[in-house]
């Protein structure tokens, strides 16, 4: 009898693919000794057609048909398509008819398009970012000269500013005050 392991993950839980490739090369095993595919499957516990799958990569590929089996989506974006990504980002975003010089996720998918002809959602393109090391940064504000001499001398807006921020620090207190009353017996 075989002990059948749940080789079912919840969200968030990394597989262990070297203990899913042992399944496949036991199933293999079975395979050989001449035991049925339905056998098979129930003793290391997987569905019949994972089995029939499995059978077809061992008479085709032998046992290194079944080493390793690329798990997920196929890559859309090859080695070649990424090299052509980073020219393009290091091009800037002008080059695009963009008039300035930050780039952001909606631009980022926009030259992927431009470039490889893949459309990707704005947030996986954030993804590619990360993935070809790229990351984000925030530009310096910096005043102009005629700025600098304005918030020197004060504004009206400075003083509504001052105030603003003065109301908002106020209600925090207020917040803070409520939430740290003692209950009353």
């Amino acid at each position: 009898m075989y002990l059948v392991a749940d080789m079912r993950f919840p969200r968030g839980k990394r597989r262990d693919f070297e203990a899913l490739e042992r399944r496949r090369l036991q199933a293999a095993d079975l395979l050989q000794q001449g035991l049925s595919q339905s056998e098979v499957a129930r003793r290391v516990g997987v569905h019949r057609q994972a089995v029939s799958q499995w059978a077809e990569a061992l008479r085709e590929r032998g046992c290194k048909g079944l080493s390793k089996a690329r798990v997920g989506r196929p890559l859309k974006l090859r080695a070649e398509d990424l090299r052509r990504i980073v020219r393009g980002l290091k091009r800037g975003p002008e080059v695009l008819g963009y008039g300035t010089s930050l780039w952001t996720s909606a631009r980022v998918a926009h030259l992927i398009e431009e470039e490889c002809g893949i459309r990707y959602a704005i947030g996986h393109a954030w993804r590619i970012l990360r993935q070809l090391g790229w990351s984000s940064k925030r530009p310096v504000g910096r005043a102009r000269n005629g700025m600098r001499r304005r918030s020197a001398r004060g504004s009206a807006s400075a003083g509504r500013r001052s105030k603003t921020l003065k109301r908002a620090a106020d209600d925090r207190l207020h917040r803070a005050k409520r939430v740290e009353r003692a209950p009353t017996s």
